[in-house]
């Protein structure tokens, strides 16, 4: 398995109880959450990295990570229904397949994806809205952000974060991505693929999405946003001060 081959890259943020938001708990033996910033801009090593706080870790932890372009697809989809192999190839786009499943996504420099790893404390998976801290996020930053009836997030009606879940043991990893200022020319392109070849695959869902970075007033970087998100995380749910 890719997890087991992946060494420890990240780097320590922030730590707290993560105490603010009513809609959102952790596990019930309320350890501190840890948010850790992958120092990977590669897919497989980060959901390789994400299987292994997963399945060999037990405290709570928020990953947020920024990969170079690659598809990444659900765990019971057909590639070559969901993915333009060619053009992925000629670009030099990794596809990439995870422990979740859901549907194709494709990451760039411009996409921030946040990984929530924590215990179940006897609670299902689907029980929590691990949106809620993003949402409250990208609120507090101006947006008109709502988390959508399937778990995404959505702002003036396009989908700006799709999220899927993996329950291993009494563990489960809740992820999404969100696009801040991904290509979305290639984003389109490299999800564009024959439908007819899906088989029993798990189709993705098409919808309409945006990146982020349009409606914000402040110009930065998709990392200098990332930052700000975890800044607000750690002022709103009382974490520690960063790491310089």
């Amino acid at each position: 398995m890719l997890a087991a081959q992946a060494t420890f890259n990240f780097q320590f943020l922030h730590n707290t109880a993560l105490r603010g938001a009513s809609n959102f708990q952790l596990s019930t033996d309320f350890l501190p959450m840890q948010i850790m910033r992958s120092l990977w801009n590669d897919s497989a090593r980060n959901c390789a990295l994400e299987e292994r706080l997963l399945k060999e870790r037990s405290d709570d932890t928020l990953l947020l990570y920024i990969n170079s372009p690659s598809v990444v697809v659900g765990r019971h989809q057909t590639i070559a229904a969901e993915v333009d192999e060619q053009f992925c190839a000629e670009r030099h786009i990794p596809v990439v397949r995870r422990i979740s499943g859901g549907g194709a996504v494709y990451h760039d420099e411009g996409n921030i994806n946040y990984a929530f790893i924590v215990n179940t404390g006897g609670a299902l998976a689907l029980d929590r809205d691990f949106t809620a801290p993003m949402v409250a996020a990208l609120r507090a930053f101006g947006l008109d952000a709502v988390a959508g009836s399937r778990k995404e997030i959505r702002c003036g009606g396009y989908k700006i974060s799709g999220t899927a879940s993996h329950v291993s043991g009494s563990r489960q990893l809740f992820h999404g991505t969100l696009l801040h200022n991904a290509n979305l020319q290639w984003l389109e392109r490299a999800l564009k693929g024959n439908p007819a070849l899906r088989k029993k695959g798990i189709p993705s869902i098409p919808d309409k999405v945006a990146n982020i970075a349009p409606l914000l007033p402040a110009h930065e970087t998709t990392e200098q946003f990332l930052r700000r998100i975890a800044d607000f995380l750690r002022r709103e749910f009382q974490m520690a001060e960063p790491l310089p």
